[in-house]
């Protein structure tokens, strides 16, 4: 059987300004679903497939409503080690991976995921998927029935080819799921902006195009539940539908 991913990162950092004035209250992982946290179900997600050590990165002004969290919270993670990580300044999704948290990480593949959208995907076939296909990343795909409102991922068998932003006639329905498995090798191709110093890099425009032109991005299709809590609206679906 082989060796399941041991490490995962959540982005949890974000403003919420579309959720204002609710997170300028709360941060938008911690907003609750049928009573529960967001980051509280994609930690369940995570443990239930075998992670073990888990890393929060959030602003510096919500490191204390993290702490209570985590405090809160703890004991229902089971023997899940889970750290939070402060970034000092906005530095994208990929940054502070790419200049602080490589070391932790280290050689092995690992899961990095949006701290703010409701997720239950299958992390072990998603895995499976990804030794199989070769690629540097895999990008959990997950269909909606209202595309246009996103960027739509276009195939090329079993890798991605590339990404249309908010396409009026999306050519598909999948979308990113804000879910992926990463090698660590991928830093190889962002050498250049780590030589030049640049902190705010974004996974989804300074790494996944270049991987998508190598055909070494992969696309895991799930059909596990998503829900993305970007506005109220959004949100107050995931609140009466998520079971």
């Amino acid at each position: 059987m082989p060796e399941r991913i041991k490490k995962a990162i959540i982005l949890a950092g974000g403003k919420g300004t579309r959720l204002y004035p609710v997170t300028l209250e709360t941060p938008k992982p911690l907003l609750t679903v049928n009573k529960r946290p967001i980051l509280n179900y994609l930690i369940d997600m995570f443990k239930r497939h075998g992670v073990e050590e888990i890393a929060v990165t959030v602003r510096k002004s919500d490191f204390e409503d993290f702490s209570w969290w985590l405090r809160r919270y703890q004991n229902d993670f089971g023997g899940v080690w889970i750290n939070l990580m402060i970034e000092e300044e906005p530095m994208g999704t990929l940054g502070y991976w790419a200049h602080h948290l490589h070391t932790w990480t280290g050689s092995e593949p690992f899961f990095f995921t949006n701290g703010d959208e409701l997720k239950d995907v299958d992390l072990t076939a998603m895995a499976e998927h990804h030794r199989r296909s070769g690629g540097m990343a895999t990008i959990a795909a997950v269909e909606v029935p209202n595309p246009q409102e996103y960027g739509v991922l276009i195939f090329n068998g079993d890798y991605i080819k590339e990404f249309l932003e908010k396409p009026l006639n999306p050519p598909t329905n999948f979308i990113s799921s804000g879910l992926y498995l990463i090698d660590p090798k991928v830093r190889e191709f962002i050498s250049e902006e780590l030589a030049a110093g640049k902190k705010f890099l974004m996974i989804e425009k300074d790494l996944f195009p270049k991987l998508a032109e190598l055909k070494k991005l992969a696309a895991y299709k799930s059909d596990g539940k998503w829900f993305d809590c970007g506005n109220l609206e959004r949100w107050e679906k995931a609140i009466k539908e998520w079971g």
